[in-house]
C-alpha cells in the first residue's frame, strides 16, 4: 500500500533576515553620487562645446546633411591614461588633416566585457590588482575625459554597466552596445535614454537579427528603473534614441565587412524604413583577431565607398601607440600597448588615415550631392 509524502512545511525557528536575503555578498561600498562626483569635477565650457560639437557632427552624419565618415579610432581599453592623452594628442593633431573626410573619434573604454573572467577595466580595477576600486576609477575616468574633451575630440565608450553612464555620459559623443550585451532589454532601455548616438554591435555568431531588433527596440519611448544624479531609485521615462545604428563586426561564422554582407545588412536596414547607416568595425572577428588585418579590411571598405556603396557612413580601429598587446602583469607593463586585444600602432594608424581622406575626397563629395 502506497503511502502519501507529507510536504508541509515542519514547525520551527522563523529564520533571520540573514538567511533570507544577501546570503552570497561578503561586503558592499557606497560610491559618490553622479552629482558629487560631477560637482567635484565639473564639465568646464570648452570641454562642453566639444561635446556638443561632436554629438551635433555624429549627428548630421547619420542624418545624411555631413558625407564625411565617422571614424571611431583608439586603444581597445585605456589602461593607462598617460599613454591615453599622449594618443589623444597626436589623434587631434591629425584631425584637422582630414578633417574634409573624416570625423575622427577617440575610442575612450573604461569597461570591458568578459567571457569568463579577466579585468574588467579601468573603472573597475584603476589599479590593475583585482581590488575594485571603483569610486578611485570613476574619478580617473571622469578626469581623463574632461582632459580629452579639452583637446576638442569627440570621445566615444562603450555603455556596458547600466548606472555608469550617469558618471560620464555629458562627456560622450558616440557610444556602443556590445556584441554580449545588444540583445539585453536592459541595454536597449538605457540606450533609448542615451543623450549620444549609439552603434549595436551585431551577435557573436555574426547574426543580425540581434542589431536589427535592438535598432527597433532602441528607437522608441521605455520606461525603466535606475538611479538618478543624487543616486536615488527612479523610474525613467525615455524618448527613444533617434541615431541609433549598426556596427558589423563579423562573428563565429567569419567576417561581415565585405561586400556581400554589407549588401544583406543594407536590404534589412531598409525594411524598417529610413536611410540605413552602417559602421564597420575592423577588429575582432572581421579582422579574425589579428590586429594587422585591420587595415587590410579597412582599405575594403573604403574601396567599396568608392564603388558607390552609400550605406557605410563609419569605421572602428583598434589602435594604441604602439602594435600589438601585452599579458597583464604587475611589473614590466610596456608603455602604450594594449593589455586587451591587440592593435595596430600609431604609425600605421595615421597613414591608414590619410590614405583613406585622400582615397576618399573626390567619392564624397559625389556621395553628398
Amino acid at each position: 500500500m502506497m503511502h502519501s509524502q507529507d510536504n508541509s512545511l515542519k514547525p520551527g525557528p522563523v529564520p533571520s533576515r540573514d538567511e533570507l536575503e544577501d546570503v552570497n555578498l561578503s561586503d558592499q561600498e557606497l560610491l559618490p553620487t553622479p552629482a558629487q562626483l560631477k560637482a567635484e569635477m565639473p564639465l568646464t565650457e570648452s570641454a562642453a562645446r566639444s561635446v556638443a560639437g561632436g554629438r551635433e557632427a555624429i549627428g548630421r552624419i547619420l542624418r545624411r546633411e555631413d558625407p564625411r565618415l565617422i571614424v571611431v579610432v583608439g586603444p581597445c581599453s585605456i589602461h593607462d591614461t598617460r599613454s591615453a592623452i599622449e594618443y589623444a594628442e597626436r589623434l587631434a593633431a591629425l584631425a584637422p588633416r582630414v578633417s574634409g573626410q573624416l570625423l575622427l573619434v577617440m575610442r575612450t573604454y573604461f569597461e570591458k566585457p568578459r567571457t569568463t573572467v579577466g579585468w574588467k577595466g579601468l573603472i573597475n580595477d584603476p589599479y590593475l590588482n583585482d581590488t575594485f576600486a571603483v569610486a578611485d576609477g570613476l574619478r580617473l575616468a571622469r578626469t581623463l575625459l574632461l582632459e580629452l574633451a579639452e583637446l576638442g575630440l569627440p570621445l566615444s565608450t562603450e555603455a556596458l554597466d547600466p548606472i555608469t553612464p550617469q558618471y560620464l555620459q555629458d562627456l560622450v559623443s558616440w557610444s556602443a552596445i556590445g556584441a554580449r550585451t545588444a540583445e539585453s532589454q536592459t541595454h536597449r532601455e538605457m540606450a533609448s535614454g542615451l543623450s549620444s548616438a549609439v552603434g549595436f554591435k551585431n551577435g557573436t555568431d555574426g547574426s543580425l537579427d540581434v542589431a536589427i531588433n535592438a535598432l527597433q527596440s532602441v528607437a522608441c519611448p521605455h520606461r525603466f528603473l535606475g538611479i538618478d544624479q543624487n543616486g536615488q531609485v527612479a523610474v525613467f521615462h525615455t524618448r527613444g534614441n533617434p541615431l541609433a545604428h549598426v556596427v558589423l563586426r563579423g562573428g563565429s561564422a567569419g567576417p561581415n565587412y565585405e561586400q556581400d554582407a554589407v549588401e544583406t545588412c543594407e536590404q534589412a536596414l531598409k525594411k524598417l524604413g529610413g536611410t540605413p547607416n552602417i559602421m564597420i568595425d575592423c577588429s575582432h572577428a572581421n579582422s579574425r583577431k589579428q590586429h594587422e588585418r585591420q587595415l587590410l579590411v579597412a582599405g575594403d571598405v573604403i574601396g567599396q565607398i568608392e564603388a558607390g556603396n552609400s550605406s557605410i557612413i563609419g569605421l572602428m580601429i583598434e589602435s594604441h601607440l604602439e602594435p600589438g598587446n601585452q599579458p597583464l602583469v604587475q611589473e614590466g607593463l610596456r608603455y602604450g600597448v594594449s593589455i586587451t586585444d591587440a592593435c595596430i600602432g600609431w604609425d600605421d594608424t595615421e597613414r591608414l588615415l590619410l590614405e583613406a581622406a585622400d582615397r576618399l575626397s573626390r567619392v564624397l563629395k559625389c556621395r553628398a550631392a
